[in-house]
């Protein structure tokens, strides 16, 4: 089983999409607030992934020490596809707890200002691997629900910058996931529940926040974003979310996504981040697919 996995081209291939994406090298990149409402971590020392959280979402992430942003934010929207789009730290009405006293642990309800829809994320670290997880409901009016459309953004500051950063879409045993990386750091996302449709772009011109609030639907896909400010999105799978209309995400350089932490190229301590996918809570099918078996273009220099 093992050989025909690793010969087995198709489980891994990139999606050139509508091309590379256009504005380059986009806006000049700024960091997030400096105002937080907490910082977050896993208890075990294994787990070498630091967080902060503020207005709502996810601000930077750290890996592998607490000194080293890795990202600049990560948040979601929501739209209906013809009359608003909303970003979850700008138009959304926040609360703000931990999951248990003892516990750094994260849960925000954030609630349309309406009083129409509300998206409750739970926020943690993997305890053992350098992941960070979230869980995220839609609940809302019933004929509202199905009308709306969920996408993650998040925005790559590898080692420290948002200048010269690359991602790539990807699809891996028939999901889609994003990529991106900058010298020898990289990093992943990807959803429990899947993606419907990706893109990467370029802060400003091209990427996926742009887009949505032109008109209000996600227009652009394109495969990739090279050497820039860039931030990717991925629009969830809602009719694959499980039964209780949660989906769950991770990122790692990982209910409703999953992101796989950057991680250090030529590290003795890493293996490439699609070889863990396993540890980001993704489905077992994909688990035991990319365990050994990760063949990808020599063009993927965070490999």
């Amino acid at each position: 089983m093992g050989n025909r996995i690793m010969n087995d081209q198709h489980l891994y291939r990139w999606l050139n999409q509508q091309g590379e994406a256009f504005g380059a090298p986009g806006l000049e990149p700024r960091w997030t607030s400096s105002v937080k409402d907490a910082v977050g971590t896993a208890y075990s020392a294994s787990s070498r992934l630091w967080f902060t959280c503020s207005h709502g979402i996810v601000n930077e992430v750290y890996h592998p020490t607490i000194d080293s942003a890795q990202i600049r934010d990560m948040e979601f929207l929501v739209t209906d596809g013809e009359t608003f789009v909303h970003e979850e730290k700008r138009d959304l009405v926040s609360t703000f707890e931990y999951i248990h006293p003892e516990a750094l642990g994260i849960r925000y309800v954030n609630r349309d200002s309406g009083g129409r829809y509300t998206l409750t994320k739970e926020i943690i670290s993997d305890p053992h691997h350098s992941v960070l997880l979230t869980r995220v409901r839609l609940e809302g009016h019933e004929e509202l629900i199905p009308r709306l459309k969920v996408y993650v953004l998040l925005a790559p500051h590898l080692g420290g910058g948002g200048e010269g950063n690359t991602a790539r879409a990807l699809d891996v045993a028939g999901h889609k996931m994003l990529l991106a990386w900058k010298d020898e750091w990289s990093l992943a996302m990807g959803a429990s529940c899947g993606f419907s449709r990706v893109s990467c772009g370029f802060v400003g011109a091209s990427d996926g926040w742009r887009d949505l609030m032109d008109m209000y639907t996600m227009d652009w896909e394109f495969g990739s974003a090279s050497n820039g400010n860039i931030a990717v999105i991925g629009e969830l799978e809602l009719c694959a979310a499980g039964a209780d209309g949660a989906a769950n995400s991770r990122w790692r350089s990982g209910s409703a996504k999953a992101i796989i932490p950057p991680y250090k190229k030529r590290s003795a301590h890493c293996r490439c981040p699609l070889s863990n996918i396993e540890h980001a809570s993704l489905s077992s099918g994909i688990a035991w697919r990319t365990l050994s078996g990760l063949r990808l273009s020599p063009a993927m220099a965070a490999s």
